[in-house]
């Protein structure tokens, strides 16, 4: 028996529920004082065109949840950073992610951890179903590891939750790269959209699945990997009425599940296989309809969480992952530029370790770049290339086992489907399903 749960890979923007007060900010860019749920921060939005080109110590690019995570651990380790976001706001639509505890002590170790519990359930367990609604297994976490905490989180709050912990503009909204280049200084010149430069020291590149940082790099672009997924948040204003529980369903090359993320709110995915991705849609009214007529035989429970899911949570995406093979893939750091989350080991969402992984890089990254930085015990290269010889063998097996995992789960043979559901999840254990959780991480 393998566990699968599921984290969301790359959901796309949608509108901020921040609240903007604009004030004028030197000559070229604009200051917006953002209003969170706990207190306010400051960001800088770029504004008009400008020639003048900045110089920065460190600059983060990308504003997701691995830049804003590497962003807070360098902040409390007393290193400045300013992160480059090429939306005008936090993307912060989308549905949920599930950490387990190697997220929550990387939580705790920068600062948000508690704040962030208290808004959302602990799930307490898995239970597996045939598509006709039979019981296959169920299992309590604690029972296989009792240090366990599991928990889905609403990536807007999260990302939010970051946010909040960061100096007054930090972050460049409206900042979209489109050029990178060595410098004569020896540091990186990178251009972007509106015609502004930023001369930095340090780069990291913490910009998604599609990463420029990535590609300029000599990374291959992500592998496409037979599945797709259509995701969704139900909203229940009365309350939702589901024990605390993973709920997997597994049929025909087609599988699904829900988990609850709050007392109002339960997560839901649908995993199908596709020769192609297919064409990008964006009406939510056809995703839900598609959602819909792929289970539409399944057990009702998942049928009405799609039902009362708010249009503009519903999204459909490929997944992809990157292979790190040893001596053929780029390593993670070149001079003093390095990858962090997705853009460097984008994976599938089956073991819920993609949000994992990257908040654990952060951690990683930021202790050993701020040891260089302010102690000069060794060189910032150096400390980026420790950085990835430490992460390296963490990810490349864990891409590889996400990877493993959802193509038997994706299984579309008849007779092969039946050995799955009547003997290798009722009867077999593949060794601890939740060894891969396990991850030290002392305060910073």
């Amino acid at each position: 028996m393998v566990l699968l749960l599921h984290s969301p890979l790359s959901p796309p923007s949608g509108p901020s529920l921040f609240r903007l007060q604009t004030t004028l900010y030197q000559h070229t860019h604009y200051s917006y004082r953002v209003r969170t749920r706990t207190r306010s921060i400051r960001v800088s939005v770029a504004g008009t065109p400008v020639t003048d080109r900045k110089e920065e110590h460190v600059v983060i690019v990308g504003a997701g949840i691995a830049g804003l995570a590497t962003a807070v651990s360098l902040h409390r380790l007393g290193v400045k950073s300013v992160l480059l976001e090429q939306g005008e706001s936090l993307r912060t639509g989308g549905t949920s992610l599930t950490l387990f505890k190697n997220g929550w002590r990387v939580l705790d170790a920068i600062g948000v951890g508690n704040d962030l519990r208290t808004q959302f359930l602990e799930i307490q367990g898995m239970l597996v179903k045939s598509q006709d609604g039979r019981e296959l297994r169920s299992f309590r976490f604690k029972d296989e590891d009792e240090s366990q905490e599991v928990r889905a989180v609403e990536r807007r709050i999260l990302l939010e939750t970051l946010a909040d912990q960061l100096p007054p503009d930090s972050i460049s909204f409206g900042s979209k790269l489109r050029k990178i280049e060595r410098s004569e200084s020896g540091g990186t010149l990178l251009e972007l959209t509106d015609g502004s430069s930023i001369s930095a020291k340090i780069v990291i590149g913490c910009d998604g699945i599609r990463s420029p940082v990535a590609k300029w790099m000599g990374f291959s672009e992500p592998r496409y990997v037979g599945h797709c997924a259509f995701r969704g948040l139900g909203f229940y204003p009365s309350g939702q009425p589901f024990e605390p529980k993973v709920n997997y369903i597994y049929g025909r090359g087609l599988r699904a599940g829900f988990v609850p993320v709050s007392a109002t709110k339960v997560y839901w995915f649908i995993c199908f296989n596709s020769s192609t991705p297919g064409p990008k849609i964006t009406d939510p009214s056809v995703l839900k309809k598609q959602a819909t007529e792929a289970v539409q035989n399944w057990p009702s429970e998942l049928l009405n969480i799609i039902n009362l899911t708010p249009d503009d949570t519903i999204i459909r995406t490929p997944l992809v992952d990157r292979w790190l093979w040893p001596t053929i893939s780029p390593p993670a750091s070149s001079g003093k530029i390095v990858l962090v989350g997705d853009a460097w080991h984008p994976m599938t969402p089956n073991l819920g370790q993609g949000a994992c992984c990257a908040l654990e890089d952060a951690v990683v990254l930021a202790r050993k770049l701020a040891s260089a930085i302010k102690t000069g015990s060794t060189s910032v290269e150096d400390a980026l290339r420790s950085y990835s010889n430490e992460r390296w063998p963490r990810i490349f097996p864990l891409t590889v086992r996400a990877n493993l995992v959802g193509s038997l789960l994706q299984w579309d043979n008849p007779a092969v489907c039946s050995v799955r559901n009547n003997v290798i999840i009722p009867k077999v254990t593949l060794g601890p399903m939740l060894e891969h959780t396990n991850f030290d991480c002392e305060p910073l």
